[in-house]
Parts: structure tokens; C-alpha cells; sequence
């Protein structure tokens, strides 16, 4: 009788532990968007420009904040744009000073709560206005030195851009946000992306898979 108990209790316990780990495997994570706030964004001018932000809320907690429209790439993946503060104080103030500043861009998963930084080739956060279509993203981009402009479209999970071409030999020092070119539009069967600089000509890339084919406007109007 006694090995049978101990049989029966065994199986118990390991019946208790695997329903604990399903439990724990299949937890439903509720995210959410919190309340919109209106706060000021330095660019480096001499005026502050205003721009909307709010929390991303993860079980009840904010995680990050955010700025902007999120895009769904698939039903349980969506990318949305990052918003933080930073301290802005010298060593001599008395007190903190909190400033707001545009990030990047996060990648988030309903299913898990994962939240994932997106590293965007030459993506600058001043300058470059993202468009999305499906995993594609599109955006003009800035070199390291600050000068060159770029076309570029990039991929999640891939290193390497699927387009990356020079579209301003130069950017002015004093630009204003959002300002090297207008977002990217998007444009499907067959997959294409137009480029708009500042006072330079339009660009349309077609996109193949993981092959990028610059199209002519001649080729359209045929």
C-alpha cells in the first residue's frame, strides 16, 4: 500500500508541475496604449517643437514610450517609434533637466510582451520619416558624417539594407526636422517605393524579394 501512495503521489506532483508549465507557457499578455501627451522636443534649434507621446503598457506597465502610428506586419507583431527623456543638465545646475528626444523604432510582440529595438541603417532620428509596407521600411537615411542623404529600405532579420543609394551629396547643417525628403510612398503589385528629395527629382525602386530594381519614369508611362 505504501508504494502504491508513493506512486499516486509522484504522478501527482509531475501532473501539478506540467499543468503549472502550460500555465505559464500560454499566459495571455494584454498590451496597450496609454492616453496621449503633448510635451516639448528640442531638435537642436533654437525652438522647441511640440510632439504627441504615449505610454506602452505591458501587463499594466509602461514599458516605453512612444510617438506616431504603430504598423502591424503581422497579427501578433507591430513596430512603433520610440520616444524617451535624457538628462539635459550641466554639471553646475542645481536640478535636473529632462528633456524629451525621438528614438528609434521597437518591434513588439503581443504573444510574449517582448519588446525589441530595431537597429535601421543610417536611420536618423531627426531627419528620417519611416514608411512601412509589410516587413519593409523605408526611409531617407543620413551618413555617419552627416552629410550625404541616402534611399534606404531595410528588412527585419536582415543585417544589410535591401536598397541603399545617395540621393543628396549634401545636407544643410541647419535642416528642420522630417525635412532631407518627404516619407517614402509605398506602392504593391508590383511592389515599388518612390523617393522624394528636397529639391531633387522623384525615385522608384521596385522591390523583388530580396533584389531591388531601379525603375524608370519613362518605364511607367509605358
Amino acid at each position: 500500500m505504501r508504494h502504491t501512495a508513493t506512486k499516486i503521489s509522484s504522478l501527482s506532483v509531475l501532473i501539478l508541475g506540467l499543468a503549472t508549465s502550460l500555465t505559464a507557457a500560454t499566459k495571455v499578455h494584454v498590451v496597450a496604449f496609454g492616453k496621449w501627451t503633448t510635451v516639448a522636443w528640442n531638435d537642436g534649434n533654437e525652438m522647441p517643437i511640440t510632439i504627441k507621446v504615449r505610454p506602452l503598457v505591458i501587463d499594466g506597465r509602461t514599458r516605453e514610450y512612444t510617438i506616431g502610428i504603430p504598423h502591424d506586419i503581422t497579427e501578433r507583431l507591430f513596430t512603433v517609434r520610440r520616444a524617451f527623456r535624457v538628462n539635459d543638465s550641466l554639471p553646475d545646475d542645481s536640478t535636473a533637466k529632462w528633456q524629451w528626444e525621438r528614438g528609434g523604432w521597437l518591434l513588439v510582440d503581443r504573444l510574449t510582451g517582448r519588446i525589441s529595438a530595431l537597429n535601421l541603417p543610417e536611420f536618423d532620428t531627426v531627419h528620417s520619416d519611416a514608411s512601412w509596407y509589410r516587413d519593409y521600411v523605408a526611409y531617407c537615411g543620413i551618413g555617419d558624417d552627416g552629410k550625404k542623404a541616402y534611399a534606404v529600405v531595410a528588412q527585419l532579420n536582415r543585417r544589410k539594407p535591401v536598397l541603399k543609394k545617395v540621393l543628396a551629396e549634401q545636407v544643410a547643417e541647419n535642416a528642420s526636422p522630417d525635412s532631407v525628403c518627404t516619407a517614402p510612398v509605398w506602392q504593391r503589385s508590383p511592389v515599388r517605393v518612390t523617393f522624394e528629395p528636397t529639391g531633387g527629382a522623384k525615385q522608384t525602386f521596385a522591390i523583388r524579394g530580396h533584389v531591388v530594381d531601379i525603375f524608370y519614369d519613362n518605364e511607367e508611362e509605358d
